[in-house]
């Protein structure tokens, strides 16, 4: 039995190829539980399965899926009673953290009763709450039909998946999202999850820094419209001269538009002649601006490219096919902002490093929240890579490539 928050489910309202996957898998039984005349679901499959039995034995027979619905559809229904209960016991803490978090609340508790078997005095023993706002929580999520149940043999068991990325490389968060049937999807299942991760995150007086790529550009389909206040975006990387939608000034300033965020652009080319013409772009054209704004970001969201001629940097000739033999005979297996590394997260001592209009790297290891959103197979290396090099905090990735990063940590 797995939970699947709204970063890992099969997201069927923003994703079309989650829907796919579950009509190609087959659902054999979908319930939802009702709450007793009492006023509170009592009776929960842990408990009609005894007590005895453990997690693991209970994933072996279902999972639930936690859908959070987007801002729109929240703000159409209206406030819900518990969102008022809450607002009015700590408005501060509402005003501050948005329903998204109410939300991420309700579903912990959701967690806790179906999965964990945990009995309403117990999680409110736990929390710190009172037993009424436990079953006020419970009732809101079936209410709001973000509890699923489906009973099946083959289940993606995302969150546990997440504690495990957790546990194993110590990051304050993770988001595993269900492996989509054609590999095709991994990365617009990814840039779903991420979309959905930064619009709960964000808040007011955020300085975000934002990388660029296929995956980040996936995000903005799911990025719940904002009205923030104080908010900027900084793009932490030049751009490419051949208009492409995957240009990291016009992912930037959509982002920014999206979140009704102030937009600070990195103008230059992505990749320059060299060391000399850097430096002169940066303290002569206006950029030094941007690297002075980035020294305050709360957030960063970063992808990475692998080495393949397929990628970005090396199928828009930024890098040379030469260039490219060489960073591979150094040892590089990816690249961050178009800054190449080896799978130790060390930078390779190669002349392009020196030419790449980007933040430089070691500055991003200072902020508070560092989310790398990448997946695939071809990408392991590259992860973990990235993961030293940034040391990122929070990961977004699909189901194989969590498996995969656990299997292979050093």
């Amino acid at each position: 039995m797995g939970v699947h928050f709204n970063s890992c489910t099969k997201l069927h309202d923003h994703a079309q190829m989650f829907r796919n996957d579950a009509a190609q898998q087959g659902l054999a039984l979908r319930k939802t539980p009702r709450p007793t005349s009492s006023g509170g679901p009592e009776n929960h499959p842990a408990q009609a399965m005894g007590r005895h039995h453990d997690l693991q034995h209970k994933c072996a027979l279902a999972r639930f899926s936690i859908l959070r619905h987007n801002e729109k559809s929240s703000s159409a229904r209206g406030p819900s009673m518990l969102e008022k209960t809450q607002t009015r016991k700590s408005r501060p803490l509402a005003a501050e953290r948005g329903a998204g978090r109410i939300a991420r609340n309700r579903m912990r508790i959701a967690w806790m009763y179906y999965v964990e078997g945990l009995t309403q005095n117990e999680i409110a023993d736990r929390l710190g709450i009172g037993r009424v706002t436990v079953v006020r929580n419970i009732n809101e999520a079936i209410k709001q039909r973000e509890v699923k149940i489906w009973i099946e043999g083959d289940v993606a068991e995302c969150f546990e998946l997440e504690a495990e990325l957790k546990a194993a490389f110590g990051f304050k968060d993770a988001v595993v999202v269900p492996e989509p049937v054609s590999p095709e999807n991994i990365r617009k299942a990814i840039g779903v999850a991420a979309g959905m991760y930064l619009s709960d995150t964000l808040e007011d007086d955020m300085t975000v820094g934002v990388g660029w790529g296929a995956t980040l550009y996936e995000s903005l389909a799911t990025l719940a419209p904002r009205d923030l206040e104080n908010v900027q975006v900084i793009s932490l990387l030049g751009g490419i001269v051949q208009a492409r939608k995957f240009n990291p000034a016009e992912f930037a300033w959509q982002f920014a538009r999206i979140m009704g965020a102030d937009c600070y652009l990195f103008q230059a080319p992505a990749v320059v002649d060299s060391p000399e013409t850097r430096e002169a772009l940066i303290e002569r054209c206006g950029l030094r601006d941007i690297f002075r704004r980035a020294e305050r970001l709360d957030l960063a969201i970063l992808s990475v490219g692998t080495m393949a001629p397929s990628s970005t940097a090396f199928r828009f000739n930024l890098i040379s096919d030469e260039e490219r033999a060489e960073l591979l005979k150094l040892g590089a297996v990816g690249d961050m902002l178009f800054n190449f590394y080896d799978r130790d997260g060390k930078l390779v001592d190669h002349p392009v490093n020196r030419r790449i209009m980007s933040l430089p790297l070691d500055q991003l290891r200072s902020v508070p929240t560092r989310v790398l959103a990448s997946g695939g197979n071809d990408k392991v290396d590259c992860l973990l890579g990235a993961i030293r090099l940034a040391d990122a905090n929070v990961l977004i990735t699909n189901e194989a490539t969590a498996r995969e990063l656990l299997l292979r940590k050093p």
